[in-house]
């Protein structure tokens, strides 16, 4: 992890197109982005290729938040998502990029995740355990057949 990027991967009990839509739908990724301890508003979400994004974490204990955005660079339905990030604090300069990558397996989807260009401040072992939480709470959402 020495060049600032972090890779995850898990394999979900989910198809690769209900995994794409928890990526790309504003309620959806309130519910399971946000780390433990986090809560997540999402001011603007514009899912296509140019489309923007805008949003915010608000630490629940502390009350303090953090915004960023971001621009949609590639959205292949299903199979492929990549974006941009950048932080509204300037103490977090430089803009990251993030590619989802979903692959059908026989028990579901392979997701592979790449972040790449984390701010020197944010300790990338953070950054990780970050996104397991999230990832976590991903599966929550995704992995349940409840019927209609």
């Amino acid at each position: 992890m020495s060049d600032r990027t972090v890779r995850l991967h898990r394999v979900l009990r989910t198809t690769p197109h209900k995994l794409y839509r928890a990526f790309l739908e504003g309620d959806a990724m309130a519910k399971w982005l946000p780390p433990h301890g986090f809560t997540c508003r999402v001011q603007e979400l514009d899912a296509r290729v140019g489309g923007t994004f805008r949003m915010s974490f608000h630490n629940f204990g502390s009350g303090q938040s953090h915004a960023f955005s971001g621009e949609y660079l590639e959205l292949v339905p299903g199979e492929l998502i990549r974006y941009t990030d950048r932080f509204d604090d300037p103490n977090l300069p430089g803009t990251l990029e993030v590619t989802v990558r979903l692959t059908p397996v026989s028990c579901g989807t392979e997701l592979s995740i790449t972040q790449a260009g984390i701010p020197q401040a944010i300790p990338l072992e953070m950054c990780y355990l970050g996104w397991q939480e999230s990832l976590t709470q991903l599966a929550a959402l995704v992995e349940p057949d409840v019927p209609g």
